[in-house]
């Protein structure tokens, strides 16, 4: 039986919830009951032999893993190094979201919860987290920004077919950010019979390092593919979107404690880093504390959130989970701002050279090959993280 690998570095999550100076857990009183219980729960449950064979059995049988290691041969030679794709879109839902889900809803059966609410943006992990509720019969509650509704509307219908009820975040931006804010307060007011499954790397202590986990299977399969592909387990680079980032976490999780494998993680730039409609955090933002956690955020001189912005819903988020912000911090990572034209060009690029439409998320990394000081021996991943159906609309105002 498989295991999930703990890794013991710098990069790992303290007691307290910390990556570095970022993460713990910045939470009201009110929500102090529901955290806690988590926290004090999750390592036993995920590490209970009952616990992984049902997960490996449903990531194997349910979601369709192991995901292939595709390469890219057109791209490939277009890039001038040997690029294989990480094929998550070709899991079931299409994102690798489903991994994340399908570990939550297992734990919030056996702490014996009976309602799932989620936050989602462009729709994936909300089809995630519909489609694990249907297949555990527990009533699900989506919570989605009025925008994302409109400029997702297939997930939308996805997520209602599912058996999910969706409510629109009307406050703010009404995009992620609002949909968060308000999933966090129904959980507050529902604390007894109702899990939050948070749908990325973000929010309080354990969630960022409990989805990174569930994530890592990514990682781990990319080691073993790449050993039967190119007789080494380690890439020279391993490219991946990030919003919350936990796509990124997962391609990342296995090669943290490699210094000679470059972590590139490609944030949304939107119009332009400097023209105040993006959601470039590294390049804007700085620590602050953001749903539950520290990071770093965009935020104005007085610490009022920055609301962002992205042609991508999945990365239309104005901060970046805590282990990212450590690995910007500690140089360990190398972030990229990819502008909303340059993702849809990569895209298109993709779709005509490899017959694989990306969403619009997974094009902001195509985006980064560009950019990377590429050699011909080089070896390089891209996660994949979500095939280009939900966005198809956007993507036919470029045709």
């Amino acid at each position: 039986m498989q295991t999930t690998v703990d890794t013991q570095s710098s990069f790992e999550v303290t007691d307290k919830g910390f990556y570095g100076h970022f993460g713990g857990a910045f939470i009201p009183e009110m929500l102090y009951p529901n955290v806690e219980e988590l926290r004090q729960n999750y390592l036993n449950i995920i590490a209970d032999p009952a616990f992984q064979a049902e997960f490996w059995q449903l990531l194997t049988d349910y979601v369709g893993r192991p995901t292939p290691l595709f390469l890219a041969k057109r791209l490939s030679a277009q890039v001038g190094a040997t690029i294989y794709l990480k094929r998550e879109d070709l899991c079931h839902t299409g994102a690798h979201k489903i991994n994340n889900t399908i570990g939550q809803i297992l734990v919030a059966q056996r702490l014996g919860k009976k309602r799932i609410v989620a936050e989602t943006g462009a729709g994936q992990h909300g089809v995630a987290t519909a489609t694990v509720c249907a297949l555990m019969g527990l009533e699900c509650i989506i919570y989605m920004g009025s925008i994302d509704i409109e400029r997702q509307k297939p997930n939308v219908d996805r997520m209602r077919m599912l058996g999910a009820e969706v409510r629109p975040a009307k406050s703010g931006s009404q995009t992620l950010k609002d949909a968060t804010n308000e999933a966090m307060r129904h959980w507050i007011n529902n604390p007894v019979d109702t899990h939050y499954i948070i749908g990325s790397v973000v929010g309080p202590h354990p969630y960022p390092d409990m989805v990174a986990r569930f994530q890592s299977v990514i990682s781990e399969e990319i080691r073993k593919q790449l050993l039967e592909k190119e007789s080494r387990e380690t890439p020279d680079y391993v490219v991946a979107c990030v919003g919350g980032g936990s796509n990124a976490a997962g391609a990342f999780f296995h090669f943290l404690d490699e210094p000679q494998v470059r972590l590139i993680a490609a944030e949304a730039a939107g119009q332009g880093v400097n023209t105040g409609h993006s959601a470039a955090t590294t390049a804007l933002g700085k620590p602050g504390v953001l749903h539950g956690s520290r990071t770093i955020l965009m935020q104005t001189e007085d610490g009022q959130v920055t609301e962002p912005y992205s042609i991508s819903a999945g990365l239309d988020y104005p901060g970046i989970g805590p282990l990212h912000a450590h690995l910007f911090d500690s140089g360990r990572g190398d972030f990229y701002s990819v502008t909303d034209d340059d993702a849809v060009k990569a895209g298109f690029n993709l779709s005509k050279l490899e017959g694989i439409i990306p969403a619009l998320e997974t094009a902001h990394a195509l985006a980064v090959l560009n950019e990377l000081p590429l050699r011909k021996s080089d070896v390089v991943v891209v996660c994949l993280s979500g095939r280009g159906d939900k966005d198809l609309s956007t993507y036919t105002k470029y045709l």
